[in-house]
């Protein structure tokens, strides 16, 4: 490199420079030849990322614990992190959302990880909450100048936000060195240090807001309402799954709701009724929705009434793997369209062969309770539960029920939790509708 760079160096392999080069943001540690930095490297601190020969690939988020080594932000050379970085960053996932979206915001992913460069964070809008979690250190100690930025260029677009909540009760922070928490988040001045690092200082006051008097409280009661295609939902985002509600079945709930007129539904593994919620409102005959936890159920059957539906509907506590063998062995058909979308059944590669197993359980029961002629609608969120193995599964299921299916919708995660095809990782939800013959 012919200019000298202010950030200190990790010397990467031939194959991991070839992996920068083809688009991944991501080093591992087993990729680093070596470090190259006049202090001690501090965690979170940002490195500069460089082949054999010389060569600039990239400059990230370091990581001493994490197998993640370094985090890309930029493969720019003329990028300074400073604020007019990252508020530019969140401006182009705030348009990009209002491109893609149109006016169905309200409810929304703002920020989807890497899928918008701010690595190892998500931050999901409720109606006037905002819901977090920060899954990378040198994200985790930027976060106050992130979250700042974020509610100024949202008030620019008219949107007020009452709280920001943190769901970082996640064990993956463990492997960056972060503990486990969840909370309302409060708002903390920001210093920078001689090593370019963000400190912060916990206040009760909101003082380095220069561009617009925006104020945030933490609100006592954990729950705002959204409304999804005409639906209205209370969410919870203190003790609902991940940051409350999944964002990312919007328009594939729309898709169920176009094919369940006159139908009789079953909606496995409900959470809280959104699929059911969808199929009722699509004029289905009867719903039935099931989940584990009393708890969601419970919920579940509290938007039904919201939203003037219950009339139609119904809600069973039970574990899945055990219901639908029970229609079966009481040769009972009661409904022409199940519902199957399952919380991720693996988190690594490790489990993916008993993950499997679990798939093909259940849809092969709901192929065999379903008669000919019925439909099906099957997804997988686990991102190492691939397409391609996802759908041997449904073949291999197929085979063993004796049917056929007939594809109608192949769909993936809405365009608010964007897909880069360099990046594998962000391509992780499918879904699958079927007609069974």
């Amino acid at each position: 490199m012919k200019t000298q760079r202010p950030y200190p160096k990790l010397i990467i392999t031939k194959k991991g420079a070839a992996w920068v080069q083809g688009g991944h943001p991501w080093i591992y540690e087993g990729e680093v030849i070596r470090m190259e930095s006049p202090d001690a490297p501090q965690n979170g601190s940002l490195f500069d990322a460089v082949s054999e020969n010389g060569r600039y690939l990239g400059t990230g988020f370091l990581s001493l614990e994490s197998k993640i080594r370094l985090r890309l932000l930029s493969t720019n050379a003329n990028d300074t992190f400073d604020e007019a970085f990252f508020r530019r960053r969140i401006r182009y996932a705030l348009d990009y959302r209002k491109t893609v979206m149109g006016d169905d915001i309200s409810a929304c992913r703002l920020i989807f990880g890497e899928s918008d460069g701010f690595p190892g964070l998500t931050v999901d809008r409720f109606n006037d909450l905002l819901v977090s979690q920060v899954l990378s250190y040198g994200t985790e100690i930027r976060k106050d100048l992130i979250y700042r930025l974020l509610l100024e260029e949202l008030e620019k677009d008219g949107v007020k936000i009452r709280g920001l909540y943190e769901r970082n009760d996640v064990a993956i922070r463990k492997l960056e060195g972060l503990p486990e928490y969840k909370g309302w988040y409060r708002f903390r001045s920001i210093k920078e240090n001689a090593s370019g690092l963000l400190v912060t200082e916990i206040t009760e006051t909101t003082p380095c807001l220069p561009v617009t008097e925006i104020t945030i409280t933490t609100p006592g009661v954990p729950v705002t309402e959204i409304t999804e295609n005409g639906i209205l939902y209370d969410v919870d985002v203190e003790n609902g799954q991940k940051t409350g509600f999944f964002l990312d079945q919007k328009y594939n709930r729309l898709a169920v709701s176009r094919l369940a007129k006159g139908k009789h539904v079953l909606d496995c593994f409900t959470h809280t009724g959104s699929f059911a919620l969808n199929a009722a409102k699509g004029r289905a005959e009867h719903v039935t929705a099931v989940d584990i936890s009393q708890t969601a159920v419970d919920m579940a059957r509290r938007n039904a009434e919201k939203n003037g539906l219950s009339d139609r509907m119904d809600f069973v506590c039970a574990d899945v793997f055990d219901l639908l063998p029970s229609y079966i062995e009481k040769k009972q058909r009661p409904f022409d369209f199940i519902i199957l979308d399952p919380p991720a059944f693996t988190k690594s590669r490790k489990t993916v062969g008993s993950a499997e197993k679990g798939y093909k359980e259940i849809n092969l029961r709901a192929m065999q309770l379903l008669p000919r002629g019925g439909y099906l609608a099957t997804a997988s969120c686990s991102h190492f539960m691939s397409h391609e193995l996802f759908e041997k599964m449904l073949r291999s299921a197929a085979k063993d029920a004796g049917v056929s299916l007939k594809q109608i919708e192949v769909r993936q995660q809405a365009p608010d939790h964007p897909i880069l095809w360099n990046v594998p990782e962000t391509d992780y939800l499918k879904f699958y509708i079927f007609q069974i013959i």
